[in-house]
Parts: C-alpha cells; sequence; structure tokens
C-alpha cells in the first residue's frame, strides 16, 4: 500500500492544492510591469508573492479554510492563495478601485476565474458585507499605510469577523521615527503599546511573531518590521462579587 492511498481524502485534497498554489508562486508576467508597480518594487513581485504564500501555509492556512486580505492589491500575494483555497474562500479587499481592476485582470490571465474570489473595493471596512467568518486575515505591508482611525476600524472589522480560534496576521513598522509617503499613502511607524491598545478594546490579544527577516523576507527592504498576531482574548475570570 502507497503512503498516498493510506491518507484521508482532505490530506490529499490539502496536498493537491498546496502543489497548485506553489505552482503559481512564482509566475510573473513580464509584460505586466505598470501592474507590479501599483503594490511595490517590481523586482521583487515573485518574492514577495512567494513569502506571502509560504507563510501563511507554514502558520496553518488549509485549503479549506476561508481567508480575508486586507489590501489585496493587484493580487500579487493572492493568485496562489486563491489556487489553493476553495472555491469562494478567498475575499480580497482594496482600497484603490483601479487597482483592484488590475487584480481581476491578474486573475483572468491566471485562469482562476473559476475559483469565485469575493474581491471587493472599500477604504471603510464597514463597506464590506461578509456571510461567514473567517479562520484567517491578513494584511501585508498594509497597517503601515494607514491612519490611526483607519487601523483601528479594521481591527474592530476583523474581531468580528474571525471565526473561533481565527488569526489575523499583519506586518507593521514599531517605534518612532517620522512619517513617510508613498504613492499617496502614509508610511508610518507606532509604538507596540499602540497596536496592544487598540486589540485589547476590541477585545483582541497580539503577540510578535518575529521580523520579516527572520520569517525569510529577505529582499533588503522591510525585513526589520515585525508581523503581529491578533487573536480572540480569553474571557477574564475571577470571583463572583
Amino acid at each position: 500500500m502507497t503512503d498516498s492511498s493510506r491518507q484521508s481524502p482532505l490530506a490529499l485534497a490539502r496536498r493537491r492544492a498546496l502543489r497548485a498554489g506553489r505552482k503559481l508562486m512564482g509566475t510573473v508576467r513580464t509584460d505586466a510591469p505598470t501592474r507590479h508597480e501599483l503594490v511595490g518594487p517590481p523586482d521583487l513581485w515573485a518574492e514577495k508573492r512567494r513569502f506571502q504564500f509560504e507563510f501563511l501555509t507554514s502558520q496553518g492556512l488549509a485549503s479549506e479554510h476561508r481567508l480575508l486580505d486586507i489590501g489585496c492589491g493587484a493580487l500579487r500575494g493572492g493568485i496562489p492563495l486563491i489556487e489553493y483555497l476553495q472555491s469562494g474562500h478567498y475575499v480580497g479587499v482594496e482600497a484603490r478601485a483601479e487597482v483592484l481592476e488590475e487584480g481581476r485582470k491578474e486573475l483572468a490571465e491566471s485562469g482562476l476565474e473559476h475559483k469565485r474570489p469575493l474581491l471587493v473595493n472599500a477604504s471603510d471596512p464597514a463597506q464590506i458585507q461578509v456571510d461567514a467568518p473567517f479562520d484567517f486575515a491578513w494584511a501585508f505591508s498594509v497597517l503601515i499605510h494607514m491612519p490611526d482611525e483607519v487601523v483601528q476600524a479594521y481591527l474592530g472589522f476583523v474581531a468580528g469577523a474571525l471565526a473561533d480560534g481565527g488569526r489575523f496576521y499583519a506586518n507593521v513598522g514599531l517605534g518612532e521615527r517620522p512619517e513617510g509617503e508613498w504613492q499617496g499613502f502614509p508610511v508610518v511607524a507606532r509604538p507596540r503599546e499602540s497596536y496592544q491598545r487598540w486589540a485589547a478594546s476590541c477585545g483582541l490579544s497580539v503577540t510578535d511573531v518575529g521580523t520579516l527577516g527572520a520569517l525569510g523576507h529577505r529582499m533588503g527592504r522591510g525585513e526589520e518590521m515585525m508581523m503581529l498576531c491578533f487573536t480572540q482574548a480569553p474571557p477574564v475570570t475571577g470571583p463572583l462579587d
């Protein structure tokens, strides 16, 4: 009896999905430099796609899970994730309509429209309508471009949208330094205490996962950013009065 025949149907499906996602992980359309520039340096498109897929699957993202991708852009990271996940299990949110339109083109060119991802153009999480909770939420190099009030609004949204045991991963710049700018968006570093305070106000707890460099993001830029994991905080228990 082979190893494959001894595995459960679910395990086999996960392995097939993982292989399919990895196949698209390094796919780059050389004739789409403008699309690549919309979400960062074009020469890092493939590597940042690879990092997102490998990080999330290493953290336990399975093909049957539901994923919320905040700031999905032109689907640089989304394409292999859409291929990997079951149909309808990927929801991407992007504030820039023209960038999301490029994502739709990337989806069509990758032959993945049949996976039925939900792509939402929204700058305010109050505009997002979802019909089921998410096992994972993801914001790759996104919170650093949001004003404080928008970060707080998204934390509140995610707190209400996560399934029991769900996790929200986001990389951030920690500390105090002058605010920068990228394509009209701010580039903000904040004290860790800000994220802790905002998370607690939404019933979330936050822990450090590691710097991007330590996690395999070795591209010379942003390696010092910290990956945070937000989870539902355990209920406070104590003696009854």
